[in-house]
């Protein structure tokens, strides 16, 4: 009887501790836009120019030019916030006038 119930026993003290063992993190951890801006900007001298975007961070080469509005060649950690502050605004207008288009 002790062994019958050992053995009904075992694979539920194996699961257990596959549980246990188990990494609940995920596998791919999103990017904040600062960690992303220092790993694309090779230089580290905080001018990401058109090239690093394009190498490292596409979603900044992609709207590069809208970005740097003075065409210095280059974007900072301050232009890509005020672009993301801009575009976030607009669509938002935007997306309230679709909602309410008499208001």
């Amino acid at each position: 009887m002790r062994i019958r119930f050992a053995l009904l026993a075992l694979p539920l003290l194996t699961f257990s501790a596959q549980a246990q063992t188990t990494n609940t993190e995920p596998a791919h951890k999103r990017q904040t836009m600062e960690q992303h801006f220092e790993q694309a900007n090779v230089t580290h001298d905080g001018h990401l120019t058109e090239e690093q975007a394009q190498n490292g961070y596409k979603s900044v080469a992609k709207h590069f030019a809208a970005i740097d509005k003075d065409k210095k060649g280059y974007v900072t950690e301050d232009d890509i916030r005020a672009f993301h502050k801009t575009q976030h605004t607009l669509h938002g207008k935007s997306a309230a006038a679709h909602h309410h288009p008499n208001g």
